[in-house]
């Protein structure tokens, strides 16, 4: 490619909103827009630097630190790639959507690559007084599959256990899409009856029972051009099940009492605890209904598969519950809160930083008002899945190559955090790793 037409492409992005860089193949950047210098610029200049030092402050290539590299794959098939990482920026780290695109010149080869940048406002790798929160691997892998299903109007069904967060997924989901300025609304199946169903769900008309004494719309009309969540579907029973399948498919409804059939216009989003597959096997779900809702699954995780984020939510949860401002924990009751089994997931880890908080009457949130609340909690559990373990002597060289494997597996640890941890230099940490993985 001339420099001519690379000076087109470079004029171009400049008026672009998107922040974007151009790149050669050996990840030095050639320019960046205006967009990009905006929000991401360190004052700097950032012609000629590498694409990992500015974002990532790696002296290696991405795919060499643990992280997916969307240049290297892209490079080596050719296409497009979109990867979800944690980027500085001038506030910090932020999970940034980024994009990258094979330029190619009048041969056909491969000369520069684009990258679009895209901040993720709908979760944040900082403690914050709302949304999504995390870093962990499980919590980048959900917050991937959010991103490639909230802009298509695909059904999407939350899967995982109680007290994970469903309802926020489903609202980040909501936000990312093109049908965030729409509504959101919540329905809990969860002990609906047909009666109560049907009017909530689809309204009723003026005179259709006892008491109604006015036309009423119901939830699925108030959903139109939003997305409609219903919580707890697995819950829903089997008669009502076909009346909700009724309305997927035919993409319309009835009121009570009325005559007309009313078209629907709402984005499907469905969450539950239980093991739907399992319920169909068993006949107390409708298979029809299981594939029709189940088009793009999520996984919501648990806490222990995201325990690297336990002190990231407890701060966060202590912004959004503590009625006094600015309170902080101690580092022992970060610990302690990292160290525990949550059965009841975010949900019971909120439940506790908000007692904690009423004990407290100081500017720190310490062990003790922690530990006072442990009585009415399940018994700890025994030494966590995973937890790195010998049950034989073995030589020291064995030793480190295990640990290393099991702590580079950790949630929540990247390649310079790790390094950070055990007290080495970044380079010498890959280097071990190289070694290791050679033997």
């Amino acid at each position: 490619m001339t420099a001519h037409l690379l000076s087109e492409l470079i004029s171009f992005l400049d008026g672009l909103p998107e922040p974007r860089i151009v790149m050669s193949a050996d990840y030095r950047i050639v320019a960046a827009n205006a967009a990009y210098i905006r929000e991401f610029g360190d004052g700097t200049p950032l012609a000629g630097r590498m694409c990992y030092e500015v974002s990532h402050r790696f002296d290696v290539p991405c795919d060499q630190a643990g992280e997916s590299c969307p240049l290297k794959l892209s490079l080596e098939d050719g296409n497009p790639q979109r990867v979800l990482h944690l980027h500085h920026t001038p506030h910090g780290e932020e999970h940034v959507a980024v994009e990258t695109t094979p330029i190619r010149d009048d041969e056909g080869r491969i000369a520069y690559f684009v990258e679009t940048m895209r901040v993720v406002r709908q979760a944040s790798s900082r403690a914050a007084a709302q949304g999504l929160v995390g870093r962990s691997p499980a919590f980048i892998a959900m917050l991937e599959k959010i991103l490639r299903v909230a802009n298509s109007d695909a059904a999407v069904v939350l899967l995982g256990e109680t007290g994970t967060g469903k309802e926020l997924v489903a609202r980040a989901i909501h936000e990312a899409s093109a049908r965030e300025e729409g509504p959101f609304v919540a329905v809990d199946c969860a002990g609906m009856t047909e009666t109560l169903f049907e009017s909530e769900l689809f309204g009723y008309e003026k005179g259709a029972f006892t008491g109604a004494t006015h036309r009423k719309p119901g939830l699925v009309e108030a959903a139109s051009g939003g997305t409609l969540f219903l919580d707890e579907i697995g819950e829903l029973p089997l008669s009502l099940q076909v009346k909700l399948l009724r309305l997927l498919e035919t993409g319309t409804y009835r009121r009570v009492g009325g005559l007309d059939w009313l078209p629907a216009d709402f984005r499907l989003v469905t969450a539950t605890h239980r093991d739907l597959r399992a319920m169909v096997q068993a006949e107390t779900f409708r298979r029809d209904l299981y594939f029709r809702i189940n088009t793009f699954p999520i996984h919501t995780p648990a806490l222990h598969e995201r325990s690297g984020d336990i002190p990231l939510l407890a701060i966060s949860l202590l912004e959004r519950v503590d009625r006094k401002a600015g309170r902080r924990f101690s580092p022992a009751a970060l610990e302690w809160l990292a160290g525990r089994r949550y059965s009841g997931n975010i949900r019971e880890l909120r439940n506790l930083v908000e007692r904690a908080s009423l004990l407290a009457d100081g500017e720190v949130i310490d062990l003790p008002h922690l530990i006072d609340l442990a009585d009415d909690l399940p018994p700890e559990a025994g030494p966590a899945a995973g937890s790195f373990a010998l049950n034989e002597v073995v030589s020291l060289a064995t030793l480190e190559r295990r640990y290393l494997a099991w702590a580079r597996a950790r949630p929540g640890l990247d390649a310079a955090r790790l390094a950070e941890r055990l007290g080495v230099s970044p380079r010498t940490l890959y280097r071990k790793l190289q070694g290791r993985a050679a033997d």
